[in-house]
């Protein structure tokens, strides 16, 4: 019998279950998805992880060292007497400039701001009525005690999330009958969700909670990618009623 839940519970699953994807964002972002049945929630803000470098200066061109013209040199006079001599004049050297240094870039760090945090739903349980040994041809009431509504607010880095989920419902009575709802039926009499067995015997009841929903941020609602689905599986015997004829 776990057997055949757990491969009914598969089937079921593999029959509704939908992709999830995050949203792509770049510099600033806040995106709420669902992924391997947690509802993620992120948020980023800043430049990036990526620096960005300064520009680099111009090359400054070295001033070309200005080269004085050499003196004229002064003839001897012939030697008549003993001339006095005549001191060869200083050479003017010229001085040289210095270039100015080259500046480097200067990487600029980026400020990047990021955080993501994970949540799990609630997952349904499975009552009926009556819960004893119920008859073949009288309906059985089934409920759900999994809330109707789900609300989680979350700050993240300084940005205020409000995220709400609501359930749907896929029932699986164990004889081949189905029936999906959003809602999560009651006991008797103002229960909504109730089976009639034809046969005498023991049925896995599966039921598949399907959550979607919503989230807004700075007043804006945007939808949640993707979807969340729990899965609750019993076993229920449902008898013959004795019949006796009376004079």
């Amino acid at each position: 019998m776990k057997l055949k839940i757990l491969a009914l519970i598969t089937a079921l699953i593999a029959a509704t279950i939908s992709p999830s994807a995050a949203a792509d964002c770049e510099i600033t972002c806040v995106d709420v998805y669902t992924q391997d049945g947690q509802l993620i929630l992120e948020a980023r803000k800043g430049s990036g992880p990526k620096a960005s470098a300064a520009v680099k200066p111009k090359n400054v061109a070295r001033p070309k060292a200005k080269v004085e013209a050499k003196p004229k040199v002064v003839v001897k006079p012939k030697v008549t007497a003993k001339p006095l001599v005549t001191s060869k004049p200083k050479m003017a050297v010229p001085k040289k400039k210095v270039a100015p240094k080259k500046i480097a870039p200067v990487a600029v760090a980026a400020t990047s701001l990021s955080d993501r945090i994970s949540k799990s739903l609630p997952t349904a349980g499975i009552s009926y009525q009556p819960n004893f040994q119920p008859l073949i041809n009288v309906p059985v009431y089934f409920w759900s005690d999994v809330p109707t509504l789900f609300r989680s607010k979350v700050d993240l880095i300084g940005e205020s999330i409000d995220v709400a989920m609501r359930p749907s419902f896929t029932w699986s009575f164990g004889d081949g009958s189905f029936a999906t709802t959003t809602d999560p039926g009651g006991p008797y009499p103002s229960g909504k969700i109730t089976h009639i067995y034809s046969n005498p015997g023991t049925y896995p009841v599966i039921l598949i909670t399907t959550w979607g929903g919503s989230f807004s941020h700075n007043s804006i609602e945007r939808a949640i990618t993707g979807q969340i689905k729990k899965s609750t599986a019993l076993s229920i015997t449902v008898v013959a009623a004795p019949t006796r004829f009376m004079n």
